[in-house]
């Protein structure tokens, strides 16, 4: 009876080894899954971090962009500001020097008062009663004029902006600022969302005032609000025109990003 069962215990030994052997092996794969699920877990999560701190430095970015962009605009309204001060400063002083020079130099009649000496119109009237001369009536200064259109338009007070603008282009067509005041008028009609309109205020300032500095931004704002009306080609060629032409301005500069990687 034994001789009979140890072939058969011999057979279950030899069987039982393998069995063990891929248990452990099965045992040693479940481990390394484990493993990998644990890693790819922690990869995920890493991620999810990694992809949260990239959010929040590109609001970060964002706000530093928009509160740098909001400075220099205050800057720009500033410049605007002092130059148009100045520029009616030397317009007074000019007027002045120019009416004390016509007052030294009037000529007079000995004996009896210079006629140089009546304005126009305020002199004893021949051949009956004069009624009470009429001051002329005078303009708003110029500063004044184009600080207040540009405080409005600052402020988003466009149409009110445009009104001041144009005023001032109507009162003084040939000033230092009347590019200025044209070109501000495209930029308020963009910031109303009219496109077609802010392209001719750009169009008339190139016609009208073709050596101004405002060129480059204008030119650039009419690309971008003919790239709004879904003029794209036409607005290529304003980016191209403003990035070959003013390479080392900020709108050159704009333009070739528009432009893209050539």
């Amino acid at each position: 009876m034994t001789r009979r069962l140890l072939p058969i215990l011999l057979v279950l030994g030899i069987v039982a080894g393998p069995l063990h052997a891929a248990s452990r092996d099965t045992e040693r794969l479940q481990i390394q899954v484990a493993t990998l699920q644990t890693q790819v877990s922690d990869l995920q999560r890493i991620a999810e971090e990694n992809l949260r701190e990239i959010k929040r430095l590109n609001e970060q970015l964002a706000a530093q962009a928009s509160a740098a962009q909001k400075a220099l605009q205050d800057g720009r309204a500033q410049d605007e500001a002092l130059r148009s001060t100045l520029k009616d400063l030397n317009d007074r002083l000019s007027e002045l020097s120019t009416s004390r020079a016509a007052t030294t130099y009037a000529p007079s009649s000995p004996g009896g008062p210079s006629f140089g000496s009546f304005p126009q119109g305020s002199g004893p009237a021949v051949g009956g009663d004069a009624g009470p001369s009429q001051p002329p009536q005078s303009l708003p200064a110029p500063r004044e004029l184009y600080s207040q259109a540009y405080a409005d338009y600052a402020r988003g007070n466009y149409d009110v902006a445009v009104q001041g603008f144009q005023e001032y282009l109507k009162d003084y067509p040939a000033t230092d600022f009347s590019d200025n005041a044209q070109y501000w008028i495209g930029e308020c009609l963009y910031g109303k969302q009219k496109y077609n309109e802010a392209v001719e205020a750009w169009n008339t300032l190139l016609r009208d005032y073709p050596s101004s500095d405002k060129l480059p931004d204008a030119r650039f704002k009419k690309g971008l609000a003919l790239e709004k009306l879904g003029r794209r080609s036409q607005a290529l060629v304003e980016y191209r025109y403003v990035a070959d032409r003013y390479p080392n301005s900020e709108a050159g500069r704009k333009a070739r990003e528009r432009l893209g990687p050539q």
